[in-house]
């Protein structure tokens, strides 16, 4: 099926997810299903159904809710694992189910304990079964590179003729090499009974930092499918990073073969925002494509370069990935049609949000800062996108502290209508404002991490704060901006436990269904 259109299949809410400090709630999975259909990926793989109740329901109402992408779920070889599949995506506009087994030596001896013969007729099962509650089966052989090659062709003829239409080889633990992936990749393409009719896809791990190398690597060898996910997060070292990909292609069409994708690149900036801010992981400053320091030059040289011509040291401009100037172009005296054309140059929709709101909360930063950056509005709009019921509000804070006192924190919070406050001492400030908001709330959740990062450079940049909370055997995310580094990290405590409480209800409601 070779042609020169790569799908893109995106997995940040599958096998992203499954990496520590990944993990997200239903209502932020929508929030970036939403986001991945925006950008046009092809495929969305939602979640894996069988795993959890809350990653039924993820599947189920991405299903849904989305329109436009294929939405995906993931099944074992298990009838339980298809059937469970097929019951949460089969209200989707367009629905796949994509199932797997290990198929290397080492797998099948001593994890899944079959013989060859016992994969093959698990194999053929399962694409059956699926085949037989939908058109489009994906079928992957996990482990497919550290597999006998051999081997490969009999489990890939045995999918083709149980139906499947896409045929997926993973490097599942980073293990190949660019030469070696493309030659592997045209040894099935060539004896694959029936391999003109399916599409070949990839999904590379980047424990030896070769993922997107390998996945272009296999492009070139005639694979029409990558799975990727936003920022490249994933198990281990991580996944192959779709923006990566993207612009690789779309930087360096002709060598690839006149390939390209779908995808609309001026999303790809805004996209791995998002998912920074509701996982809580900052890009890293020197990450192709979306780091802060990706379009950066400071050498003399370069600038001068730059200054001459722009295509001297860049060879794709910032726009071209949705990436805005990061000048000053708002401030105090700008007025609401201003503020709502820059969302829209942000990716922002300013009818599908509190505009109200958004321009009330700009004011007011204008106010307190001399220079209003494009991340600092991003941070405004995707807070307001990732809220949740207030059960906690923060009303008021003040810390004293200092190298002649022990911190302490006094804090207000609005509970049920009620202002409630309560003065604590910490080993430090921030801990002083955590032991005030606990004792409030009463809460036994663990801090299991707590992170800062400048939202903007400069003397008056807005701290942007995530906390990592468990309780219950629930993990969440809290996020919180604002130019005071302390009132942002009281936000994000307090967002973290609305979180908890909200996801607990949903858990009840979940269990009354039945889920």
């Amino acid at each position: 099926m070779p042609d020169n259109r790569v799908l893109i299949f995106d997995t940040t809410l599958r096998d992203g997810e499954q990496a520590p400090g990944c993990s997200m709630n239903l209502e932020e999975k929508v929030v970036l299903a939403r986001q991945l259909a925006k950008m046009g990926v092809d495929v969305i793989e939602a979640g894996f159904p069988i795993a959890s109740p809350g990653d039924f329901e993820a599947v189920r109402t991405i299903s849904e809710e989305i329109k436009g992408p294929i939405i995906c779920g993931l099944a074992r070889t298990a009838d339980t694992d298809i059937d469970r599949a097929w019951e949460a995506l089969q209200v989707a506009e367009r629905a796949r189910i994509h199932t797997f087994i290990a198929t290397s030596e080492i797998h099948m001896r001593d994890k899944l304990k079959m013989g060859p013969d016992r994969v093959l007729e698990e194999v053929d099962r399962a694409v059956r079964r699926a085949h037989s509650y939908c058109e489009d089966v994906e079928f992957s052989a996990e482990d497919a590179t550290r597999s006998d090659w051999e081997y490969l062709v009999k489990v890939y003829n045995a999918a083709v003729k149980a139906g499947a239409s896409t045929l997926n080889v993973p490097d599942t633990v980073g293990y190949t090499t660019p030469a070696e992936y493309a030659e592997l990749i045209r040894f099935l393409v060539e004896k694959v009974e029936g391999s003109e009719k399916v599409r070949f896809a990839v999904h590379c791990h980047d424990d030896l930092g070769l993922s997107v190398a390998n996945s272009l690597a296999a492009i070139r060898a005639g694979a029409r499918q990558v799975e990727c996910t936003v920022n490249g997060i994933g198990e281990r070292a991580g996944n192959t990073a779709m923006e990566e990909v993207v612009m690789a292609l779309r930087t360096r069409g002709e060598f690839f073969g006149g390939c390209d994708t779908g995808i609309n690149a001026k999303e790809i900036y805004h996209s791995s925002r998002l998912l920074s801010q509701v996982i809580g992981i900052n890009v890293p400053p020197n990450k192709a494509i979306v780091g802060d320091n990706a379009f950066a030059h400071e050498a003399g040289i370069h600038q001068h370069g730059m200054l001459s011509n722009r295509l001297t040291y860049e060879i794709m401009t910032p726009e071209s990935v949705g990436r805005g100037s990061t000048e000053l172009v708002l401030g105090k005296h700008s007025g609401r049609h201003a503020l709502a054309e820059r969302l829209r140059t942000l990716g922002f929709d300013p009818e599908k949000v509190d505009f109200d709101e958004v321009f009330r909360r700009f004011k007011d930063l204008a106010d307190a800062k001399k220079t209003v950056y494009n991340e600092d509005i991003e941070a405004l709009v995707t807070d307001q996108l990732l809220r949740v019921v207030e059960y906690y509000k923060l009303e008021n804070l003040s810390v004293t502290t200092g190298t002649f006192v022990t911190p302490t924190a006094t804090v207000e919070l609005a509970v049920d209508g009620e202002s409630l406050k309560q003065a604590a001492m910490g080993d430090g400030p921030v801990d002083a404002v955590f032991k005030a908001i606990k004792t409030i709330t009463d809460t036994q959740a663990r801090l299991l991490r707590y992170q800062v990062n400048a939202i903007t450079s400069g003397m008056d940049a807005q701290g942007e704060v995530a906390v990592t909370l468990e309780a219950d055997g629930m993990r969440v995310i809290g996020q919180g901006a604002d130019l005071d580094i302390l009132v942002a990290s009281a936000k994000a405590y307090v967002h973290a436990l609305n979180k908890l409480i909200q996801r607990r209800q949903a858990g009840d409601r979940a269990a009354l269904r039945g889920v």
